[in-house]
């Protein structure tokens, strides 16, 4: 075939772009799976178990790259025990017929996208939290982060609709059938409610709160969500963040841990896009130096 250009010995062609740009997609769609989770710590836990076997086989440390290199052996099958669930998520997903389309489309808006999501609404979650506090009305909610909990929005009834204290007070109404599971937000929308979330497995945890704090507690445990919880034997508010779990929060301290929270997310990417762009002008000006010298 012939080359697309050359550069000194280096012959690239249309097909080797084309590589790049799948291997590219291929890697986006891997990271929005384990962003946010568990597994993302489990993965940066094995590459630095082979970045440290890789070290000491430079310095013939025969002990230990005996003993890591027994680990690093049967490497591609403990991924596939450890990473089952998402490994399974990820096939799910590239069964389906849209996920070319959405994953190419997800792609290059990530690439190229300069402003924020709408910001999250929160005085009409406190206010429906602290009524249902005072009326003792149980209720979990949850505000997603990073990881935007794809599989659980499976578990129950999609909405995509507006947030509002009406909407959450007839959601959590004792008769409403939406009313047994969690609601789950993200990008200022209530995607679903009635979603079934993973209970924690702590043993030491009180036995006066509930399942429903169990299951607060369980996704934070898995995500980097936030879960608030209404008891509705008490009335009292919960927080869960980071497999953490505090009670009895006052709304407006819960309206500040959410500002605090979120805003905190705001900067880390306002950051991450500052960083980005003085990188790029920084290549900017290396390459007219380049050119002009």
């Amino acid at each position: 075939m012939i080359p697309l250009f050359v550069t000194g010995f280096i012959q690239i062609r249309f097909l080797d772009i084309l590589d790049v740009l799948l291997v590219a997609v291929l890697f986006y769609q891997l990271y929005i799976l384990i962003r946010g989770t568990g597994a993302m710590n489990i993965f940066l836990g094995i590459l630095s178990i082979y970045v440290i076997w890789w070290l000491v086989r430079i310095f013939e440390m025969e002990l230990l790259t005996a003993i890591l290199g027994q680990f690093i052996s049967v490497g591609v099958l403990a991924l596939i025990i450890v990473f089952q669930p998402e490994i399974r998520k990820f096939l799910l997903v590239l069964g389906k017929r849209s996920f070319i389309n959405r994953g190419s489309r997800d792609f290059f808006k990530g690439l190229w996208a300069t402003e924020h999501e709408d910001d999250l609404n929160i005085p009409p979650i406190v206010n429906a939290l602290e009524s249902f506090s005072e009326q003792k009305t149980g209720a979990l909610v949850v505000i997603t982060r990073r990881n935007e909990l794809e599989s659980f929005l499976e578990t129950g009834q999609k909405m995509d609709a507006q947030i509002s204290e009406q909407l959450l007070g007839s959601i959590f109404y004792g008769n409403s059938p939406l009313h047994d599971g969690a609601v789950i937000i993200t990008n200022n929308r209530i995607r679903a409610a009635r979603c079934v979330l993973p209970v924690s497995e702590v043993k030491r945890f009180p036995v006066s709160l509930g399942l429903r704090h169990r299951a607060a507690l369980g996704v934070t445990e898995q995500s980097d969500a936030i879960a608030l919880v209404v008891s509705e034997q008490t009335g009292k508010i919960s927080w869960c963040m980071a497999g953490e779990i505090r009670r009895n929060i006052k709304p407006l301290q819960l309206k500040e841990l959410l500002a605090k929270e979120l805003l905190s997310d705001k900067d880390q990417e306002k950051e991450q896009k500052q960083k980005w762009s003085l990188i790029t002008v920084f290549r900017k000006r290396k390459k007219t130096n380049d050119t002009t010298g």
